[in-house]
């Protein structure tokens, strides 16, 4: 595995802008230096600095001489709603990003790979719903098992049976939480699937999809964007101790490289 990085930026708005053009010479170099290379897989989670990541790539000239034919997008999490709710990690890279290099030609629609969306009627997931209140997940639970296991085949016939991503972008939440792996949940245990499915989520909404840990260390870039004092209690434990289901983020790693890219305050506690 490759050794931990940490490199701090001003503020929030400039990682986005670096991470931005990181990502984009990223793909490019790999792109260019590899041309018997048949692709480039991007996998990406939501957060506020991934989702203005994105809008800044939309506005780089770099875009414009990328090859995205060869570049497959992915999800390291999604929350399990309707493919049209504001709430889907998916949507928001299309507006922001991914939709306009679609109209224009330039990515094809089938390399982008989202998890699959909630298609029920809003009547049966609020039944759904107020049976899992009431102590009974079995539909819920079946429901999130099988959009995991559609997932994990994709995945599969995309990058074999053990898949690995070229360059992963991460977030990590106020408690430590990555991709949609929660402290005090079972799933960042789980080593013998791709994906999980994750109810009573302690974020709303309450359902989600996951990549799992062994999956998302195995990516051969590793990036974190995490900016903000709200974060240093959490980084500072990451940072002491891996593996530690407390703080989930702990279990991540990149097999070539792995790069926290922070704020000061949110490693005060580190340095």
């Amino acid at each position: 595995m490759a050794e931990r990085q940490l490199v701090v930026y001003r503020d929030g708005d400039t990682i986005a802008q670096a991470g931005a053009q990181r990502t984009l010479l990223a793909i490019l170099d790999t792109l260019s230096a590899q041309p018997q290379a048949e692709r480039f897989d991007l996998a990406l989670t939501g957060g506020s600095d991934s989702l203005k990541a994105l809008s800044y790539m939309a506005s780089n000239p770099l875009t414009q001489v990328i090859d995205w034919s060869r570049v497959h997008i992915w999800w390291g999490d999604e929350r399990f709603v309707a493919a049209d709710d504001e709430d889907r990690n998916a949507l928001q890279a299309r507006r922001r990003f991914l939709d306009a290099l679609v109209s224009d030609g330039r990515l094809p629609a089938a390399n982008i790979h989202e998890m699959p969306a909630d298609t029920r009627s809003p009547k049966q997931a609020a039944a759904d719903a107020a049976a899992s209140d009431a102590g009974d997940d079995t539909a819920n639970d079946a429901l999130l098992d099988a959009a995991a296991q559609q997932y994990e085949q994709e995945l599969v016939a995309e990058l074999g049976e053990q898949p690995v991503f070229d360059l992963l972008i991460l977030g990590m939440g106020p408690d430590g939480h990555y991709a949609s792996l929660f402290p005090g949940h079972t799933e960042v245990n789980i080593t013998d699937r791709l994906v999980v499915g994750v109810n009573h989520s302690p974020k709303m909404p309450p359902l989600r999809l996951s990549l799992t840990a062994p999956l998302l260390a195995r990516s051969r870039r590793t990036w974190f964007f995490t900016a903000g004092a709200a974060k240093a209690d959490a980084i500072a434990q990451v940072f002491a101790k891996p593996d530690n289901p407390s703080y989930p983020s702990s279990f991540a790693a990149g097999t070539e490289e792995f790069i926290w890219f922070t704020t000061a305050d949110a490693v005060a506690k580190v340095l």
